[in-house]
């Protein structure tokens, strides 16, 4: 399991950008069309990953790991499921919520997401 990104979900990828890009100093990384931009932090590997999808989702850490559906059946207890894993681009996500009530993405990076036959 890494910690890949932290997702910060926005209204405005402007303003967004305007913040964390040039006010900050972050470096653009990549982007998915205007919608997903990821950048990069200074002194580590992790990322923010600017997301005006749904601009509502929960702030949080995404963790990658080797499959989701591994992860999500083995899982420890304390993690409550918020959405089961679903296809995404590249792989699966699932989410979950901590004790405390705090989002945690995890989401694994497979080729083929329908190679497992699940999803």
């Amino acid at each position: 399991m890494k910690l890949e990104f932290l997702l910060v979900p926005t209204r405005d990828m402007s303003a967004s950008l305007a913040l964390y890009r040039d006010g900050l100093g972050c470096q653009e990384a990549w982007r998915e069309g205007g919608t997903t931009v990821s950048l990069t932090l200074p002194g580590t590997e992790v990322q923010l990953m600017l997301d005006a999808n749904d601009p509502d989702a929960a702030f949080g850490p995404i963790f990658v790991v080797a499959s989701v559906h591994d992860f999500h059946s083995g899982r420890p207890s304390e993690l409550r499921i918020s959405v089961e894993p679903e296809a995404i681009p590249g792989g699966f996500l699932a989410t979950y919520e901590d004790q405390s009530g705090n989002t945690i993405y995890v989401m694994d990076q497979s080729e083929d997401a329908s190679a497992s036959g699940t999803g």
